[in-house]
């Protein structure tokens, strides 16, 4: 009895030794247990996968002696511990999941004007009272003649002349401004040949709106002009100011604005008076 177990041990071990040698042909692990003999001191490879089967004991030969059972035992388990550590290095860190690929972020195109004056915006309650005082009492010389002009369904030149005359002023403070905003070592405006003479534009704007003196329209025109001309190039095309002062410029520009074109509207509405006679 003692010598048919022997056996069969030894035609275990050598089937399990020649097919670890070989190449491996399919996803199997293999252990070795204790055999539930009466003396347990034999170990007997336990196959546990899907796709190899245990071999048989008719493939292999039946002449084996103990001694070489007891070399071969130690030599398939250095080489089973060998191939089973080399298989954990090999196999760290290895995962099948899918890769999930980061999504890139799309380039901004550069925020437009107008965008850039929605953000300013956001800024306007941050303005110092003084400039917002002075700045909205700066705007009762445009907004007086049209309401009166409005509420009196007259058209007055002399208004009309006064209310331009106040906007070609203002053009010329602007470029003054602008100039001035250039000066400082740490202003981001530096004074070079684009911002200085940029900054002239609007005292050239003005200088032409006054010698169309005889005739309002035109000149009511060429201050709108220089009114847009003037806040294009605060808010988008020269380093521009701070914030809470592009909202201002904004707001006082607008109400400039449309104040002009409602002089101009009452120009064709309502008939001509005078207010001083020779």
């Amino acid at each position: 009895m003692l010598s048919f177990i022997f056996r069969t041990n030894a035609l275990a071990a050598q089937k399990v030794w020649h097919r670890a040698a070989a190449p491996p042909q399919g996803c199997w692990i293999s252990a070795l247990v204790r055999a539930p003999d009466a003396g347990g001191g034999s170990l007997q490879p336990r196959w546990a996968s899907s796709g190899r089967l245990p071999p048989k004991e008719e493939d292999v030969g039946l002449t084996q002696t103990p001694a070489v059972l007891g070399l071969m035992r130690t030599e398939f388990l250095q080489r089973t511990q060998t191939q089973v550590a080399g298989l954990l290095i090999r196999n760290q860190g290895f995962h099948s999941s899918a890769v999930m690929q980061k999504k890139r972020a799309k380039s901004e195109p550069p925020p437009r004007e107008l965008d850039l004056l929605r953000y300013d915006m956001k800024e306007l309650g941050k303005t110092p009272r003084p400039a917002l005082v002075l700045g909205a009492a700066g705007l009762l010389p445009f907004v007086f003649p049209p309401l009166l002009m409005a509420m009196t369904e007259n058209f007055f030149p002399e208004l009309a002349y006064a209310q331009v005359a106040y906007g070609a002023s203002i053009l010329s403070f602007l470029g003054g401004a602008r100039w001035g905003f250039a000066l400082p070592e740490s202003s981001p405006a530096k004074p070079d040949w684009v911002n200085l003479a940029n900054s002239g534009v609007p005292s050239l704007l003005a200088w032409v709106a006054m010698l169309m003196s005889d005739s309002v329209t035109p000149a009511a025109i060429m201050v709108i002009v220089g009114l847009g001309i003037s806040l294009h190039y605060d808010l988008a095309l020269l380093p521009t100011y701070p914030s809470w002062f592009k909202a201002l410029r904004a707001v006082l520009t607008f109400v400039a604005f449309f104040s002009l074109v409602g002089t101009l509207v009452l120009n064709g509405l309502f008939p001509e008076k005078v207010f001083f006679t020779s």
